[in-house]
């Protein structure tokens, strides 16, 4: 007992350096938070902007004249029929309803001589889908459900080449309708009165052509001959 005492002494005094350099216990550490993943920004392109509405149907002595408005902000950028009389006097009308409105920017337009009731049922309708356009241009999916929405899913907008000329850059925007050109927008086009006078009446033509082929503008054959060249580049292009 006498020797098992001094033993025990001595093995607590070997634990009580083990005790004293024991690895510290704490548990707090540093946590590198790393940078969140950036967002993808959101990019709106110009179709994205644009608002089509539908005017009301308007029953005339003719037939029934409904029309469909594309808006690119508050701008009018193209006008459609989506109902029409099947008379020449009528398809010979619609053409320069639809440029004389492009350059007004209203329902503030002249009667087609020969085609008044028609004229006036294109007035309405018009105005109705202006009235109908929604404030917010940022909301384009409300505004389209307005239109029909078969027409806006099936359409193609497709940019046409930038075409120098001697007057300026001239550029064209189609938008096709399944095979149809349904609208023709100017994304450049020369700063001249010759030009801002001309480019209604080439939009008219190629509406009613369905193609380039198309007659030059007296007065602005140059920007005649560059909205033909960026035109059929758009066609060509079309998927």
């Amino acid at each position: 007992m006498k020797r098992a005492i001094p033993v025990l002494v001595l093995t607590v005094a070997g634990l009580i350096p083990v005790w004293r350099y024991a690895p510290s216990t704490d548990t707090s550490s540093t946590t590198e938070v790393a940078e969140p993943a950036s967002t993808p920004s959101t990019s709106s392109s110009g179709g994205t902007s644009n608002q089509v509405v539908a005017g009301s149907t308007i029953k005339t002595e003719k037939g029934p004249v409904q029309v469909e408005v594309t808006f690119d902000g508050d701008k009018i950028s193209s006008v459609r029929m989506l109902q029409q009389p099947n008379h020449p006097q009528t398809k010979a009308a619609v053409p320069k309803l639809i440029a004389e409105t492009l350059t007004a920017q209203s329902a503030d337009i002249d009667a087609v001589s020969g085609a008044t009731i028609t004229s006036e049922g294109y007035v309405e309708s018009l105005q109705a889908a202006i009235d109908a356009k929604p404030a917010s241009s940022s909301s384009s999916s409300s505004a389209s459900s307005s239109s029909p929405s078969a027409s806006a899913a099936a359409s193609q907008v497709v940019a046409g080449s930038a075409v120098g000329t001697e007057k300026g850059t001239v550029q064209v925007e189609v938008t096709f309708e399944g095979g149809k050109i349904d609208a023709v927008r100017m994304l450049q086009q020369p700063n001249h009165p010759q030009t801002k006078a001309a480019v209604p009446k080439l939009i008219a033509e190629t509406l009613e052509a369905q193609s380039s082929d198309i007659d030059a503008v007296s007065g602005a054959t140059i920007t005649s001959e560059g909205y033909v060249e960026s035109l059929q580049a758009a066609i060509d292009a079309k998927g």
